[in-house]
């Protein structure tokens, strides 16, 4: 397969490079040109324009865009949910509201983001070598009324996606104006309580809008949450999203007490209730400050897009999987922390052109990423510290280009090539010296679409190309064990490859339903999986997963939608270990399904439903996680004098269910040396209520 795409990129990328060459002479002789236009339902930001033209030509039958207002008609228990839109992913948590969120998408338990790229206006939220795990991706900074969009795609087969995005990439933005100021306030079960105010003015040539949202959350655990959260978000923009300028301020901070996963054990011999905790000094700390800027100019010949960013991130987070196994006298609490400034741009542009009587368009971009990381491990009690195990700092530079080719042979038949090189290189300094050192990878990705049709309202898709996730930087240098200073350990490769293709059609029937279908296949040359004693993610073995999606949306009235979506996933490692090959954490089997009512005004609402089907647990399947399905509700009036009141039920039946499960080696107190391999998960919360009061004026 990779020979074939290889192929198709070199003689993609050749039409391309004509096209560059002689662009002055097709753009004078074609004043007009641009690719046919396919009618999709694309995301309209706050100012009714579309939110990008990008969108107007699916390359697959997995990729789609959803709007701000369909993601706030959904009833949301935290922040992240609202990634859930993306068919197939499935946001969850298993500690304390403050941490990141838990993320499965195509069979991948995806950790806190090892291989789902995510991004907010041109940010990447994943964190490359990680304090906690590779990746790691926290949205609880996100406030859902400020979503304008989310874009999301699936596989490795898109140029301008690298890191962490083999199984999918999800780009959100914010609203660059309001049409009216919100005031809204939520109360509810367990000590819910969040205020957001967001406003939009008119200064000048442009527009400011910016939001600020508080709130404080205890749960219905043992040991309360105690969550205080603040977010704030400011931005100024000339012009639309295609052919202005924003700058963007945001901040945050969160501080909270976590109760994590806790022993399937210690509940059944009464120890603790379900919402109990065996160590209720858990918790942590968060902030997050950013500066981004935009600025975009288009025609109808070309288009130009660049974005820049500084983050400043930091994170403490204490935690204690393993109770008294590695330390009986102090117990086995550690404290992780990362503290990063980093520095990065996107840059493309796309030429609209014809080579002869055949419509192109040629993207060519650039991508680079600075991080500058202070990372540490410790053993503490309490929160108190103990002994460090390591500490570390780290600087990771990332610098990429790509081209991607889209040309339009006849009305029913395009092509999209395209080639990705990407070029790391870090260096670590420890305070182990046999544990510094540094390390340069580069990694070249082909990638290749076909689409077919429009016949009878339905599209054909094939995709295939080769992606990367990058592996954390201390990794690359390690020569011993931390713990004990003297154990050799082997070394893992800063990137690794993974390579996939997909078949799918989409299908719109009937005006107002849309249906789509695909058939998947994914392999990764090292699987990265969650390790419960260590609290973060480590290389594992190669994998394959063979899946099929399916989606519909319908929408019979204005007032009426309904969606559903069900995803089957068969995973394996490929290679051959007496352990067994099934992959732990990987959901064979998720599904949604919702309908939303309601107009303008009066009485509107909602129910959902999501199933999140069994996995197993260990690599021989001896140990399995039960089935979750949750179901959330709303019932709300929207007044003509822009007063709303709703009311939200999460968990609607009460179920008594878990966010997540693993499977793993802890002790107990009054246990074995060696401790009891059991069942370890973080339930579901019980049923609950929110009101909310909002004001638009």
């Amino acid at each position: 397969m990779a020979e074939g795409i290889e192929k198709a990129a070199r003689a993609g990328l050749a039409a391309g490079l004509a096209l560059l060459a002689g662009t002055g002479q097709a753009l004078a002789q074609s004043p007009h040109i641009a690719l046919p236009e396919i009618a999709v339902h694309a995301p309209r930001d706050a100012t009714g324009g579309a939110a990008s033209t990008e969108l107007a030509a699916p390359v697959s039958a997995s990729e789609g865009v959803v709007t701000g207002r369909e993601v706030n008609d959904r009833p949301l228990g935290r922040p992240g949910e609202a990634l859930e839109v993306v068919p197939g992913l499935i946001v969850t948590q298993h500690s304390g509201e403050g941490k990141a969120n838990q993320f499965f998408l195509r069979g991948f338990n995806l950790d806190h983001g090892t291989d789902i790229a995510l991004h907010l206006d041109g940010m990447p939220l994943n964190m490359r070598s990680h304090g906690h795990g590779q990746g790691y991706a926290d949205t609880n900074f996100l406030i859902p009324e400020m979503i304008g969009g989310v874009w999301y795609r699936k596989g490795p087969y898109f140029a301008e996606d690298g890191d962490f995005a083999s199984a999918g990439s999800v780009r959100l933005t914010y609203v660059d104006r309001l049409d009216r100021n919100l005031i809204q306030t939520s109360i509810g079960s367990f000590g819910h309580w969040r205020s957001l105010a967001a406003a939009s003015r008119p200064i000048g040539e442009g527009h400011v809008v910016g939001a600020a949202e508080m709130t404080f959350y205890n749960g219905p655990w043992a040991q309360p949450d105690a969550l205080r959260k603040f977010s704030g978000f400011l931005r100024y923009s000339q012009g639309t999203d295609r052919d202005g300028f924003a700058l963007t301020v945001m901040a945050y901070r969160n501080s909270w007490t976590a109760t994590d996963q806790i022993p399937l054990r210690a509940v059944q011999a009464g120890l603790i209730n379900r919402y109990g905790t065996l160590d209720p000094t858990d918790g942590g700390n968060a902030g997050r400050y950013s500066l981004s800027g935009r600025w975009s100019r288009a025609d109808e010949r070309s288009a130009s897009r660049i974005e820049a960013y500084a983050v400043n991130a930091s994170l403490n987070l204490w935690n204690n999987f393993t109770y008294a196994l590695d330390n009986p006298v102090n117990g086995d609490q550690f404290r992780q922390s990362d503290q990063r400034s980093l520095f990065g741009f996107n840059a493309s542009h796309s030429l609209f052109g014809r080579l002869g009587a055949v419509p192109v368009e040629v993207k060519v971009g650039a991508q680079g990423r600075h991080d500058d990381i202070r990372v540490g491990l410790g053993r503490t009690e309490a929160r108190q510290p103990l002994w460090t195990v390591r500490d570390d700092r780290i600087r990771e530079t990332s610098l990429a280009a790509f081209v991607e080719t889209t040309q339009r042979w006849t009305p029913w038949l395009r092509t999209t090539v395209g080639l990705r090189s990407d070029w790391y290189t870090a260096s670590v300094a420890s305070d182990i010296a046999a544990n510094s050192g540094s390390t340069t990878a580069a990694i070249t990705s082909p990638k290749f679409g076909l689409v077919l049709g429009p016949f009878a309202r339905t599209e054909l898709f094939f995709n295939a190309g080769h992606g990367f996730h990058s592996n954390d930087a201390r990794g690359t240098t390690i020569r011993i064990d931390p713990n004990d200073r003297t154990t050799p350990v082997d070394r893992v490769p800063l990137l690794v490859k993974s390579k996939g293709a997909e078949i799918g059609l989409r299908s719109r029937p009937v005006d107002g339903l849309e249906t789509t279908l695909a058939l998947f296949v994914l392999d990764f040359a090292s699987e990265n999986l969650f390790v419960g004693d260590a609290g973060t993610t480590e290389p594992s073995r190669p994998s394959r997963r063979v899946g099929l999606e399916w989606t519909a949306q319908w929408r019979p009235a204005p007032w009426l939608a309904l969606d559903a979506d069900i995803a089957y996933t068969r995973a394996r490692f490929t290679d051959a270990d007496p352990a067994g090959r099934h992959v732990p954490g990987a959901p064979t089997l998720v599904a949604s399904a919702g309908v939303t009512l309601g107009a303008a005004t009066g009485w509107f609402g909602g129910l959902r439903l999501r199933y999140f089907g069994p996995r197993p647990l260990v690599e021989d399947n001896s140990a399995r996680s039960p089935v979750a399905a949750l179901v959330n509700a709303r019932v709300g009036y929207r007044f003509d004098n822009g007063i709303r009141v709703q009311l939200d039920a999460l968990n609607l039946f009460n179920t008594a269910a878990s966010q997540i499960d693993y499977f793993y080696t802890s002790r107990l107190p009054g246990e074995a040396a060696t401790g009891v391999a059991d069942r370890h998960f973080h339930p579901a919360e019980p049923r609950a209520f929110r009101l909310t009061l909002a004001g638009q004026f």
